[in-house]
C-alpha cells in the first residue's frame, strides 16, 4: 500500500530514512517549515531555510522516489521574535506561490502569546490571499484551550475549515477538530504525543474521515517510519484495509491538493530515480554506484 507522511521534518533526517522510508511504502512526503532548535536572528535565514526546502530537499526526497511538498510559515515560537517576524511575513507573501508549497503552516501557538495571535491571523489573510490551505500546530502545553482558540481564530479569519488541517491531536482535542469540519492530524511518537495503540483506539471511535496520520519526524527523538507502523496497528486491530488506505493515502492526497499544486495522478504514479542527477553541483552520493530505474514506454 502507498503511504504519505503529511508532516516530516525531513532536513534534519538522514538519507537512511529516506531509503528505510521507501522501502516500508511512503511515496510522498511533506515538509512543514517549523522551528530549528535554534533561535534565528535574521530573515535572511528564513528565506535560505525557505529555498532549501524547495530545492535541495525535494530534490534529495526524488533521489529515493519519494515526492516532496512543502508548507511555508512563520512557527508559533518565533512570532515572539519582534525583530524578524514582520520580515518574514513579507518573505511568505513572495514564497507561497512557489511550486511545491501545498499550504501555510505550521501556524498556531505555542504559549499563546498576544504576538502568537496576532502572527496566526496574519497567516491565516496570507492563506486567503494565495489560495492556500493552512496546516495548524497545537501546543504542547494547554492542548485543549489553544485547539479551541485556534478554532475560534480560524472561523474568525473566514476561511473554509475544508482548507484547514489542525496537528498534533489527542483524545482530549479530537472531537472539537471533527465538529468543526476542519481535518485532524496526529502525531505518532514513541514516547509523546500519540501511540499507535490510542490511534487505532481513535479509529475504531470516530472511523476514517477527515483522520490523517503522520511522523513529525524531526531532529528529536522521533521515528520516521511511523506511518507505517501505524498501519501495520490498524491492521492487526482488525481495521479494514479501505480505511487503512484513506487515512494514510487518500486523506492527505486530497486535501493538500485543494492547493492546486499537488496533482493527484501524478502523485499517484512512481517518481523515478535517477541517481546520476545533480543539484546545484552536489549529489547524494558518496562513492556508490547510482541507482537509475528504467522508465517504462
Amino acid at each position: 500500500m502507498k503511504m504519505f507522511d503529511p508532516h516530516i521534518h525531513m532536513s534534519s533526517r538522514t538519507t537512511d530514512d529516506y531509503q528505510a522510508m521507501q522501502r516500508a511504502g511512503i511515496a510522498a512526503i511533506v515538509e512543514p517549515a517549523f522551528w530549528m532548535g535554534q533561535p534565528r536572528t535574521h530573515v535572511g535565514t528564513f528565506e535560505d531555510y525557505f529555498l532549501s526546502l524547495l530545492g535541495w530537499e525535494r530534490f534529495r526526497a526524488g533521489q529515493f522516489g519519494i515526492r516532496h511538498y512543502c508548507t511555508l510559515g512563520l512557527n508559533p515560537k518565533e512570532t515572539n521574535s519582534a525583530d524578524i517576524a514582520d520580515g518574514v511575513i513579507e518573505l511568505l507573501d513572495r514564497y507561497l506561490d512557489k511550486e511545491g508549497v501545498v499550504a501555510v503552516g505550521e501556524i498556531g501557538f505555542d504559549d499563546e502569546t498576544e504576538a502568537e495571535e496576532r502572527y496566526f491571523l496574519l497567516q491565516l489573510e496570507l492563506a486567503i490571499k494565495h489560495d492556500l490551505p493552512v496546516l495548524i500546530h497545537t501546543p504542547h502545553r494547554d492542548k485543549k484551550n489553544g485547539t479551541i482558540r485556534s478554532l475560534a481564530l480560524v472561523r474568525e479569519s473566514g476561511i473554509d475549515e475544508n482548507l484547514v488541517l489542525i496537528d498534533h491531536n489527542t483524545e482530549e482535542t479530537l472531537p472539537l477538530v471533527l465538529e468543526s469540519g476542519c481535518w485532524a492530524g496526529h502525531s505518532i511518537y514513541p514516547n509523546t504525543k500519540m501511540s499507535e495503540p490510542r490511534m487505532v483506539a481513535l479509529v475504531q471511535q470516530y472511523g476514517s474521515e477527515r483522520i490523517i496520520i503522520n511522523s513529525a519526524a524531526d531532529w528529536g527523538i522521533s521515528d520516521p517510519l511511523k506511518v507505517p507502523k501505524t498501519a501495520q496497528a490498524f491492521r492487526e486491530a482488525g481495521i479494514s484495509e479501505e480505511a487503512i488506505e484513506t487515512i494514510v493515502w487518500r486523506n492527505p492526497v486530497r486535501f493538500f491538493a485543494q492547493s492546486g499544486k499537488l496533482d493527484i495522478e501524478e502523485t499517484e504514479s512512481e517518481l523515478p530515480v535517477d541517481q546520476r542527477k545533480q543539484w546545484e553541483g552536489n549529489s547524494v552520493l558518496r562513492g556508490q554506484q547510482p541507482r537509475v530505474d528504467e522508465l517504462e514506454n
